[in-house]
């Protein structure tokens, strides 16, 4: 195990910055996932870890070494592909051993990391077999296993999960923890899906456009979240968004209403929030309830009963569009007039700049 840091890393093609100076800390054993959507960097980010990417500027430290100049082989870490990369004439055991073999390892020392890494991931059974004959969930359990061997100080994996459909993924993402539980290594994982990212990390780093939002554990990223960014990219189905006008201020709260929304007091510090200022208000989907007093309001467009849920799907007058999740089944009529109401101190406030506002007005870093 080893811990890794990133200080003020950037990377540049030409003319186009596409890491714009990322700090970061991992510490000795921790979970920690890259996530955001397609084209903001993770992907390279863990590249440039690994030695695959040369870094523009900035340093990258694993443990007490200096790694910008180091060859990828002698930086101590292992990476799991989203392509499983397995050799299709080897059996499973001599696709794990293969980079043990070109090491120079004996055959005694092979097979006994072979088999140790077959024990953890449960494979055992596998090992004569080739990869044609394999599931894909047992494919990336291979992969995995040739990283196990390595006995790598830190962990990488590129979306190792995207091949693989919904129920193996779900089930491998509970393999993935329980191998992190088993080993107490350090792993770094990039995912565009934030469940994977949910359930997975002890930390999470949100990136968009090459520049980390925000860092912290995944319940501090979806009560608190810093932006408008990661408020909308951390929680399934999305935060609802409405546009509000302040109508007034007192100690502790600021009260907005808006063309979706009539007049509701949110705890707030209301420092530096003028009456008349323009905001955005947050509200997750599952923190609305159906109530024909409720303030928020929009037409029914789809409803979809899942049994132990309803969610409504619902048009705004101004056009935005509002998400209900209701914790029970429930029918009702397409086009019908719907309100809600919600617990003021779930929601969120916004500012112009897309900045959260909290009563404490404290944040993650």
């Amino acid at each position: 195990m080893a811990e890794l840091r990133l200080s003020k890393v950037r990377k540049t093609y030409g003319s186009t910055e596409v890491i714009k100076g990322v700090d970061l800390d991992v510490n000795k054993g921790e979970f920690v996932v890259f996530v955001g959507p397609s084209g903001c960097g993770k992907s390279t980010l863990l590249r440039m870890i690994a030695g695959l990417e040369n870094i523009t500027e900035g340093e990258l430290w694993i443990g007490d070494e200096l790694c910008n100049d180091i060859h990828p082989g002698d930086r101590g870490i292992a990476m799991v592909f989203q392509s499983y990369a397995l050799y299709p004439h080897m059996t499973v055991s001599d696709n794990i051993a293969f980079n043990l073999k070109i090491s120079g390892y004996s055959k005694e020392e092979r097979e006994q990391k072979v088999q140790n890494a077959a024990r953890i991931l449960q494979i055992e059974h596998l090992l004569k077999r080739k990869p044609s004959q394999l599931s894909g969930g047992q494919r990336q359990r291979v992969a995995i296993g040739r990283a196990i061997v390595r006995e790598p100080q830190v962990f990488l994996f590129d979306e190792p999960l995207s091949n693989l459909d919904a129920a193996l993924r779900v089930e491998m993402r509970m393999e993935l923890s329980a191998l992190h539980r088993t080993l107490g290594a350090t792993m770094i994982y990039v995912t565009h899906d934030q469940v994977e990212a949910m359930t997975l990390a002890d930390k999470i780093v949100v990136l968009d456009a090459g520049i980390v939002q925000q860092v912290g554990e995944p319940i501090d990223l979806y009560q608190r979240p810093a932006n408008l960014f990661v408020a909308g990219f951390i929680g399934s189905p999305k935060m609802n968004f409405f546009p509000v006008t302040v109508v007034a201020r007192s100690a502790g709260h600021v009260d907005v209403e808006g063309v979706t929304i009539e007049r509701v007091s949110v705890p707030t510090d209301p420092s530096g929030i003028e009456i008349g200022d323009q905001m955005t208000l947050g509200i997750r989907p599952q923190d609305l309830d159906y109530s024909p007093q409720g303030p928020v309001k929009g037409t029914i467009e789809m409803t979809e009963r899942l049994g132990s849920e309803t969610i409504l799907n619902c048009k705004t007058e101004d056009g935005t569009s509002l998400l209900a999740v209701l914790g029970r089944d429930e029918k009702f009529e397409h086009g019908a007039q719907a309100r809600f109401e919600f617990e003021p101190a779930q929601a969120i406030l916004f500012n112009h700049e897309g900045t959260a506002r909290y009563p404490d007005q404290a944040l993650p870093d």
